[in-house]
Protein backbone atom coordinates (compact mmCIF):
# COMPACT_ATOMS: atom_id res chain seq x y z
CA UNK A 1 0.00 0.00 0.00
CA UNK A 2 1.40 3.52 -0.67
CA UNK A 3 1.75 6.03 1.42
CA UNK A 4 0.31 8.53 -0.79
CA UNK A 5 -3.34 9.12 -1.21
CA UNK A 6 -6.88 10.75 -2.27
CA UNK A 7 -10.16 10.52 -0.78
CA UNK A 8 -12.99 12.46 -2.89
CA UNK A 9 -16.87 13.03 -2.24
CA UNK A 10 -18.82 14.99 -4.18
CA UNK A 11 -22.33 15.68 -2.65
CA UNK A 12 -25.27 16.82 -4.97
CA UNK A 13 -26.85 20.41 -3.37
CA UNK A 14 -30.07 21.18 -3.70
CA UNK A 15 -29.09 24.70 -3.14
CA UNK A 16 -26.58 24.74 -5.65
CA UNK A 17 -23.06 24.02 -5.70
CA UNK A 18 -22.12 27.33 -6.48
CA UNK A 19 -24.08 28.33 -3.14
CA UNK A 20 -22.23 26.24 -1.40
CA UNK A 21 -18.66 27.07 -2.90
CA UNK A 22 -18.95 30.62 -2.05
CA UNK A 23 -19.97 29.91 1.65
CA UNK A 24 -16.49 28.48 1.90
CA UNK A 25 -14.15 30.56 -0.06
CA UNK A 26 -16.17 34.04 -0.31
CA UNK A 27 -18.22 34.38 3.30
CA UNK A 28 -15.72 31.49 4.96
CA UNK A 29 -16.31 33.63 8.54
CA UNK A 30 -19.81 32.63 8.38
CA UNK A 31 -18.94 28.75 8.82
CA UNK A 32 -18.82 29.39 12.62
CA UNK A 33 -22.17 30.50 12.89
CA UNK A 34 -23.45 27.70 10.14
CA UNK A 35 -21.63 24.81 11.94
CA UNK A 36 -20.97 25.62 15.14
CA UNK A 37 -20.33 21.96 16.35
CA UNK A 38 -17.75 21.48 13.29
CA UNK A 39 -16.02 25.06 12.85
CA UNK A 40 -14.64 26.38 16.11
CA UNK A 41 -12.46 29.52 14.85
CA UNK A 42 -11.04 31.01 11.34
CA UNK A 43 -8.76 33.96 10.90
CA UNK A 44 -6.65 35.42 7.63
CA UNK A 45 -3.42 36.39 9.08
CA UNK A 46 -2.04 36.92 5.69
CA UNK A 47 -3.28 38.02 2.45
CA UNK A 48 -7.10 38.27 1.41
CA UNK A 49 -10.11 35.94 1.91
CA UNK A 50 -10.11 34.20 -1.19
CA UNK A 51 -7.02 34.78 -2.81
CA UNK A 52 -4.09 32.77 -3.92
CA UNK A 53 -1.23 32.80 -0.78
CA UNK A 54 -3.72 33.63 1.70
CA UNK A 55 -2.53 32.26 4.94
CA UNK A 56 -5.92 31.16 7.30
CA UNK A 57 -6.32 29.07 10.91
CA UNK A 58 -8.79 26.81 11.54
CA UNK A 59 -9.92 25.57 15.26
CA UNK A 60 -11.85 22.60 14.32
CA UNK A 61 -13.43 19.82 15.81
CA UNK A 62 -12.84 15.86 14.22
CA UNK A 63 -14.45 12.70 16.21
CA UNK A 64 -15.06 15.37 19.66
CA UNK A 65 -11.53 16.48 19.66
CA UNK A 66 -10.67 19.80 18.96
CA UNK A 67 -7.93 20.17 15.86
CA UNK A 68 -6.03 23.08 14.46
CA UNK A 69 -4.79 23.44 10.72
CA UNK A 70 -2.96 26.78 9.35
CA UNK A 71 -3.36 26.92 5.57
CA UNK A 72 -2.29 28.55 2.74
CA UNK A 73 -4.40 28.66 -0.60
CA UNK A 74 -2.39 27.44 -3.29
CA UNK A 75 -4.69 27.09 -6.13
CA UNK A 76 -7.61 28.64 -8.14
CA UNK A 77 -9.14 27.92 -11.05
CA UNK A 78 -12.40 30.04 -11.63
CA UNK A 79 -13.21 27.38 -15.09
CA UNK A 80 -13.86 24.27 -12.25
CA UNK A 81 -14.73 26.68 -9.10
CA UNK A 82 -11.82 25.49 -8.01
CA UNK A 83 -10.25 26.08 -4.28
CA UNK A 84 -6.73 24.62 -2.87
CA UNK A 85 -5.47 24.78 0.47
CA UNK A 86 -2.61 23.47 1.68
CA UNK A 87 -1.68 22.84 5.44
CA UNK A 88 1.39 24.52 6.26
CA UNK A 89 0.78 23.73 10.11
CA UNK A 90 -0.88 22.02 12.96
CA UNK A 91 -2.18 18.64 13.83
CA UNK A 92 -3.03 16.90 10.68
CA UNK A 93 0.96 17.57 10.13
CA UNK A 94 1.93 15.30 13.22
CA UNK A 95 0.29 12.17 10.73
CA UNK A 96 0.72 12.98 7.34
CA UNK A 97 4.23 14.90 5.58
CA UNK A 98 1.63 17.13 3.37
CA UNK A 99 -2.03 17.62 3.03
CA UNK A 100 -4.36 19.54 0.97
CA UNK A 101 -8.27 20.26 0.65
CA UNK A 102 -9.75 20.59 -2.81
CA UNK A 103 -12.93 22.07 -2.96
CA UNK A 104 -14.90 22.58 -6.62
CA UNK A 105 -18.55 23.18 -7.41
CA UNK A 106 -20.48 22.11 -10.83
CA UNK A 107 -24.19 22.99 -11.24
CA UNK A 108 -25.70 21.21 -8.40
CA UNK A 109 -22.77 19.01 -7.16
CA UNK A 110 -19.85 20.39 -4.67
CA UNK A 111 -16.90 18.28 -4.15
CA UNK A 112 -14.25 17.68 -1.80
CA UNK A 113 -11.15 15.87 -2.07
CA UNK A 114 -8.38 15.10 0.45
CA UNK A 115 -5.07 14.61 -0.73
CA UNK A 116 -2.11 13.58 1.63
CA UNK A 117 1.12 11.87 1.87
CA UNK A 118 1.24 9.64 5.05
CA UNK A 119 4.52 9.87 7.07
CA UNK A 120 4.21 5.81 7.78
CA UNK A 121 2.43 3.10 6.12
CA UNK A 122 0.16 2.34 9.67
CA UNK A 123 -0.78 6.12 9.33
CA UNK A 124 -4.83 5.90 8.87
CA UNK A 125 -6.35 6.95 6.25
CA UNK A 126 -8.15 10.62 7.15
CA UNK A 127 -12.17 9.32 7.05
CA UNK A 128 -12.71 10.77 9.98
CA UNK A 129 -11.94 14.32 8.42
CA UNK A 130 -13.70 13.14 5.36
CA UNK A 131 -16.47 12.53 7.42
CA UNK A 132 -16.26 15.76 8.98
CA UNK A 133 -16.10 17.64 5.33
CA UNK A 134 -19.44 16.08 4.94
CA UNK A 135 -20.72 17.62 7.45
CA UNK A 136 -20.02 20.93 7.33
CA UNK A 137 -21.39 20.46 3.53
CA UNK A 138 -24.94 19.37 5.13
CA UNK A 139 -24.56 22.21 7.51
CA UNK A 140 -23.96 24.90 4.90
CA UNK A 141 -26.64 23.12 2.61
CA UNK A 142 -29.25 23.38 5.26
CA UNK A 143 -28.51 26.64 6.43
CA UNK A 144 -28.93 27.89 2.97
CA UNK A 145 -31.93 26.23 1.60
CA UNK A 146 -33.94 28.13 4.89
CA UNK A 147 -32.76 31.13 4.08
Amino acid sequence: MGLKGKLIVSLEAKCGGHSVHDIFHTNTQHLLNISPSRVKHFEIHEGEKGKIDSVASWKYYEDGKEMFAKTVIEAIDPQKNSFTWNVIEGNLLDLYNSFAFITSSEHQWITYALVYEKKTEDTPEPLALLDYCIGVIKDVEGHLLKN
